[in-house]
Order: structure tokens, then sequence, then C-alpha cells
């Protein structure tokens, strides 16, 4: 999935770059991406998208210290644990600096 947006933000981008039509409709791009960016829809997408990454990290590192027990670093497992443990409540503001709510 994030391949997929990065292949999208960089055809925008050259579209943006490449585009013959000036400045008007530069702006008129920028407006249009504002607006999406900041369409509730679209942020609650983002976020509840972002929580379940990080439910589902949790859970895959659980399955694999199962697995492998000590082999996994002890600076990943703390920093996994720490997801793990802000998933499902507190909300504020994680490690990346997006939200938890």
């Amino acid at each position: 999935m994030r391949y997929k947006v990065t292949f999208v933000v960089g055809l925008a981008l050259g579209y943006v770059l490449g585009t013959r039509a000036g400045r008007e409709r530069y702006e008129q791009l920028k407006k249009s991406a504002r607006e999406i960016s900041q369409n509730p829809v679209v942020r609650n997408a983002a976020e509840s998208a972002g929580q379940n990454g990080r439910v589902f990290a949790g859970k895959a590192f659980a399955a694999v210290s199962e697995k492998v027990g000590d082999a996994v670093p002890e600076s990943l497992a703390g920093r996994v644990r720490g997801l793990r443990d802000r998933v499902g409540g507190g909300g504020g503001e994680d490690d990346w600096g997006t939200s938890n709510t």
C-alpha cells in the first residue's frame, strides 16, 4: 500500500512540476489537495489505517517473539512493546507525530 501511495504522490508531483498550465493550475491543485487532506472522512481513514497498522505490528511481534524468543533485538522489542501499550487507549501523539485517536 505504501508503494502505491508513493507512486501516486510522485505522479501528482510530476504532473504539477511538468504542467504547462502555469501558476493558476498549480494553485487549483494545491487548493484541492488541501481540501482533500482536511476532509474529516479522509483524516479518519488515515488515522484508522495507522491504528490498525500498529495493532497488526503488535500481533506480528508477539507471534514472531514466541517463535524466536531472545533473538529479537531489545531495541526493537522495546519499541514494539511501547506501541502495543498505547494501542487501545490514551490518545495523544505517538513517536511519529500522528494521533492515536
